[in-house]
């Protein structure tokens, strides 16, 4: 099985189990690598109540530890975080990134402005918009966070379908740029199994999005977003049917924020 990546513990405050018991799933798994990659924290404290704060970094660190310990080399374990993409974020994030000896960070969008729209407390807010206007202001987001340069993987790229809003057409329109944007930048984009169990009841992202993406060279890895042990790797023969179907043969690997191929 490919590495799972995107993997969350109960610091987040919507997550349960000890890391022995993520370690232990990934090995009955038979995953290559496990990393973890919790919420990181955002400022100003308390910035929403599904993440970390700062002062539980040492706690991450010591989580990580536990995870390592319990593998004892059986497995790799890398160290990973989950960064929210907010406007003038930049300089939070290079702090972030000398915490620790990260193998990779994960960028991903959950705001658009002050609207955490994937957060079933604002559901009824999808009522009120304009979809299409959603989306662009989604998909310009993520572009963006692309070019940043600072990320290593961005996660669940359609993750604003969650909840069944999709415009009307092509969606290409929306693809297109990202696309362009992900590819210039040399991140690697994610398979994300959680959204099979979401309302949009498909993977993120759409397959017509990873048809593009593999065409324009976009690296690729396939996670679970696990929030409890029996998530991780949950639906990965599926995951890698759906990337070979979009032409993609090969995910990626990081340690120390470098990469390398893994067939698939």
């Amino acid at each position: 099985m490919p590495a799972d990546y995107h993997t969350h513990t109960p610091l987040c405050r919507h997550a349960e189990g000890e890391p022995e018991a993520y370690v232990d799933a990934a090995l009955a798994a038979g995953l290559t690598e496990y990393g973890v990659a919790d919420h990181a924290p955002c400022l100003p404290e308390p910035f929403d109540d599904w993440r970390m704060l700062e002062g539980e970094l040492p706690d991450y660190f010591a989580w990580i530890e536990r995870a390592r310990a319990r593998a004892n080399g059986r497995i790799p374990i890398r160290a990973g975080l989950e960064c929210d993409w907010l406007a003038g974020c930049e300089g939070w994030i290079a702090d972030l990134a000398g915490r620790y000896d990260w193998d990779y960070l994960i960028g991903s969008v959950h705001y658009l402005g002050d609207w955490d729209f994937d957060n079933p407390k604002w559901l009824g807010r999808w009522g009120e918009c304009d979809v299409d206007a959603v989306w662009s202001h989604y998909w310009k987001t993520y572009a963006a966070m692309a070019e940043s340069g600072v990320f290593d993987i961005l996660a669940h790229p359609d993750l604003v379908k969650k909840f069944g809003g999709i415009p009307a057409g092509d969606l290409d329109r929306f693809y297109e740029p990202a696309i362009d944007a992900i590819a210039s930048s040399g991140c690697a984009i994610e398979i994300n199994t959680a959204g099979w169990h979401k309302p949009c009841a498909e993977a993120y992202p759409a397959p017509r999005f990873l048809e593009l993406a593999c065409s324009a060279g976009v690296p690729l890895v396939i996670s679970s977003d696990a929030h409890h042990p029996s998530e991780v790797a949950r639906d990965f023969p599926q995951a890698i049917e759906l990337a070979k179907a979009a032409g993609y043969r090969e995910t990626v690997l990081f340690e120390k924020r470098k990469r390398k191929s893994e067939t698939l």
